[in-house]
């Protein structure tokens, strides 16, 4: 836009006061929350945040400040990205462990055990499955969970995941965790769509035992890029007319954007949050190695990045429910996808964990703030007792 010929006097005048950016797009104001009012505002300092979390959580591991710059941008090569998320992955999974390690127990008796299947392409995969103890021939409902770090990085059998399907299970079902191949880090590099078969063909053994395993209903969840995960495995599904494998899904805090929209900031929240745990230029240049080049899939393909799905796409999936975190900069991406589900006619809803980070409802904020953590518990059991039944 031409500001000189902007029919908004309010605007000029704006512009006019010194120190204002010669830009409509960026107006610094402090009513508006974290970055988008303060551009060097820190997770620390935003008002937005549970302030429980800060002493004992954030500030002794420096995560109450930006990160420090680590050299690497968007444009680095695949060669260096990769290498830099084969050295970042045993950080996130000792600071996941550390923020686990005095969690409240869960005060069920579970029992666990792991079976090993064939993928597509000749691999193992590896499902945790976690019961109550006891309820061998019961019929439970069913959590097919599909764990976070981005595609790219971290393992079921992480301390923060194993927690996290006690959690699931000790409301009374059978939690099945897939160990599905990575795009770097210890279980990769296996680029898209590697790790989404090895979800769905854990999904597919999952339904065709479910008499075996005493499930009812069963619902696709995960956090972060298992989040785009259990929508990804949901829609595939559908493209093979196998939409029976599912009665639900619940996605929480979904990584679905993709590189361009991470490199363009295409959500408010990517800008309002940026830095708060998880830096978007990380989160662009990892998610350029999920589709390698020349593979003969698009970055636009929605079972790699679910934000390109169409309304139509989505006609006819199964119900859903997004679960978003206020100070995290993929809340928005998350909500996006909310509205074209319900566009779609399905039935979904959104919730927003507020004063949260980054799936800090998933178990890491459990010893310090273990309301967000036991709600996001509940809800995740309210949706699954609220489905229909067993197809």
């Amino acid at each position: 836009m031409d500001l000189k010929l902007s029919p908004f006097p309010f605007a000029q005048q704006y512009l006019r006061q010194p120190g204002r950016a010669n830009n409509m797009s960026i107006f610094p104001d402090a009513t508006l929350p974290g970055k988008l009012g303060n551009p060097s505002m820190q997770l620390g300092e935003d008002p937005r945040l549970d302030a429980r979390c800060i002493a004992g959580m954030l500030a002794p591991y420096g995560m109450d400040k930006d990160p420090p710059a680590d050299g690497l941008t968007i444009d680095s090569t695949r060669e260096e990205i990769l290498a830099g998320t084969d050295q970042a992955e045993p950080v996130f999974q000792g600071l996941l462990g550390l923020w686990c390690k005095d969690v409240p127990p869960i005060g069920v008796e579970l029992e666990e055990r792991t079976e090993t299947i064939a993928g597509v392409d000749g691999n193992e995969i590896k499902l945790f499955i976690t019961r109550p103890a006891g309820s061998e021939g019961k019929p439970l409902p069913c959590f097919y969970h599909t764990h976070g770090g981005g595609m790219a990085i971290l393992h079921a059998v992480d301390v923060n995941f194993v927690y996290w399907r006690g959690r699931l299970a000790a409301t009374g079902a059978v939690v099945v965790g897939v160990e599905f191949r990575n795009a770097a880090g210890a279980l990769g590099p296996h680029p898209f769509p590697a790790g989404l078969n090895d979800c769905y063909a854990g999904l597919e053994w999952t339904f065709a035992h479910k008499a075996a395993l005493g499930i009812t209903t069963i619902v696709v969840t995960g956090e972060s890029g298992g989040g785009n995960l259990a929508l990804a495995t949901t829609m595939k599904a559908q493209r093979a007319g196998a939409l029976h494998l599912v009665d639900g899904v619940y996605a929480q805090c979904p990584y679905i954007a993709g590189p361009a929209k991470y490199r363009a900031r295409s959500h408010a929240s990517m800008r309002e949050n940026d830095k708060y745990f998880l830096d978007c230029d990380a989160m662009g240049r990892n998610a350029t190695v999920y589709v390698a080049p020349g593979s003969g899939f698009e970055e636009s393909d929605s079972l790699a990045w679910p934000s390109y799905a169409t309304v139509e796409e989505l006609r006819g999936l199964p119900p859903h429910a997004i679960s978003v975190n206020e100070l995290d900069p993929l809340r928005d991406e998350g909500l996006e996808h909310y509205r074209k589900l319900a566009a779609a006619g399905v039935s979904v809803y959104a919730r927003t964990v507020n004063g949260s980070i980054h799936a800090g409802d998933c178990g890491s904020m459990a010893t310090w703030c273990p309301e967000a953590c036991a709600n996001t518990v509940a809800d995740i059991k309210s949706f699954s007792d609220g489905l229909s039944g067993a197809r």
